[in-house]
């Protein structure tokens, strides 16, 4: 029996010649404003309708400004996508590259983070704008697997004149969105494309699965977590007289005292250290614990004493900040960029600039958007003691540094042109050892 043209529009069908011919009759239909031959699948028809509302030419090129690098690495290193590449790689970029195809993952606004796959396919989505940085929402791409899956929020198939822009025919694509178990919001879309003649009808289960996968690994990253932040806040509850929970960044619970348990606490979106006001606890001093935060109930009055940070640079391959609070101290360990800022940071107390930082980290003032997320991240565990417009450690916060006994031995692999001087100057003195601290601060001369 030959196919009707109804049948041809489903999804089993779509890689046909019959079915391309009435898909691209009917989207010429729909876009002249005429009775389309077929009904167009109800996702794609919908895709279509919020596209041509929006204004978008059909026949315009794909091409979109491109992000800078560096923005591309900071949205990369604050996505929890990153944390599981590899697993999305294991899933699927061998699969792409056999069948001539393309991993592609985006972020939640479609910006393209990362893509992986046939080498040859790669060239010829550069020609479409499919690369790294590029946007491929709807607003922008119109209808494509990327887009349309963020605008529906859910799973999608596009393939050949599905697609709302005429320069995507020859291409076919399947996305899923991913989304974080923690809280449920999105995160961003995994995507296999490649040229229409490798559409298989299969591909968008195979994406579902592997982003079904990525949420799981999420989901257990996170219970580590909750289970890490149980060990260091544990001694820190039984010492606190009165109700208090220790929660993770997205509320999560992982100790209570004084209080019935709760699984999840509803936290602010910009919450910060100090006193805050919880609906579900009313007044609460809030202080960071490494993996989160510690909320203590403000039963009575609640002073917050000056806090105490040791920044610990003399093994280089220990690099550690001490933080003294109320309840008692913390340690954690530091990567040897985060070392440098706060290295930077101890030195300037009158604060610096994302600019003057990014001088004094790269000989490069240019390079605000690295400094700016490298900041960011440093403060989740450290905002209480680090302060910003401009940055710098918080009035009132006494700052020691302890040094390597070898001026030679300071951040040794670092260089930074802060951490260059700082040899220099310390070399000169004959490579005494110097401890800096302020509250009030006895502050050594600053390098030159």
């Amino acid at each position: 029996m030959e196919t009707t043209s109804a049948d041809a529009m489903r999804p089993a069908a779509q890689g046909s010649a019959q079915a391309r011919r009435v898909v691209h009759r009917s989207r010429e239909a729909r876009m002249a404003g005429d009775r389309m031959p077929a009904a167009p699948r109800a996702e794609i028809g919908a895709s279509w309708d919020r596209v041509l509302r929006s204004g978008l030419d059909p026949e315009q090129p794909t091409h979109s400004r491109l992000l800078e690098a560096d923005e591309i690495e900071h949205r990369r290193r604050s996505s929890a996508l990153g944390e599981v590449m590899p697993l999305l790689s294991d899933g699927l970029t061998s699969i792409a590259d056999a069948s001539q195809q393309i991993m592609v993952v985006t972020d939640v606004e479609g910006r393209v983070l990362w893509r992986e796959g046939n080498t040859g396919v790669l060239r010829r989505a550069d020609d479409i704008c499919l690369a790294e940085g590029a946007a491929w929402s709807e607003e922008i791409t119109g209808t494509n697997a990327i887009g349309t899956a963020l605008a529906a929020r859910a799973p999608v198939q596009v393939h050949s004149a599905e697609h709302f822009v005429r320069s995507l025919h020859g291409w076919t694509c399947a996305a899923a969105p991913v989304r974080d178990p923690r809280d449920g919001r999105l995160m961003g879309i995994v995507d296999i494309s490649g040229p229409a003649s490798t559409f298989h009808p299969t591909t968008l289960a195979l994406v579902r699965s592997v982003a079904r996968l990525a949420e799981s690994e999420i989901r257990v990253r996170h219970l580590e977590a909750v289970d890490r932040l149980r060990a260091v806040a544990a001694p820190v509850l039984s010492r606190i007289g009165g109700r208090a929970v220790a929660v993770d960044g997205h509320g999560w619970t992982a100790a209570v005292t004084g209080m019935p348990p709760v699984d999840r606490l509803p936290l602010p979106k910009s919450l910060g250290p100090g006193r805050v006001w919880l609906p579900s606890l009313g007044m609460c001093r809030v202080e960071p614990l490494p993996g989160g935060w510690l909320v203590q109930v403000a039963d009575g009055a609640m002073d917050s004493p000056p806090r105490r940070v040791v920044l610990d640079l003399s093994r280089p391959r220990a690099l550690a900040v001490n933080v003294v609070s109320p309840v008692g101290t913390w340690t954690q360990r530091l990567s040897p960029r985060h070392a440098e800022l706060l290295y930077a940071l101890a030195l300037h107390r009158e604060g610096r600039t994302a600019s003057e930082l990014a001088q004094d980290l790269f000989g490069d003032a240019t390079r605000t958007v690295t400094v700016r997320a490298e900041i960011s991240r440093l403060r989740r565990h450290l905002a209480e003691v680090l302060a910003h417009r401009p940055y710098r450690f918080g009035e009132g916060v006494e700052v020691e540094v302890v040094h390597p006994e070898h001026p030679a031995d300071l951040l040794p692999r670092s260089q930074a042109p802060v951490v260059e001087a700082a040899r220099r100057a310390r070399e000169g003195c004959g490579g005494k050892q110097a401890v800096q601290s302020q509250g009030p601060l006895n502050r050594q001369p600053e390098p030159p």
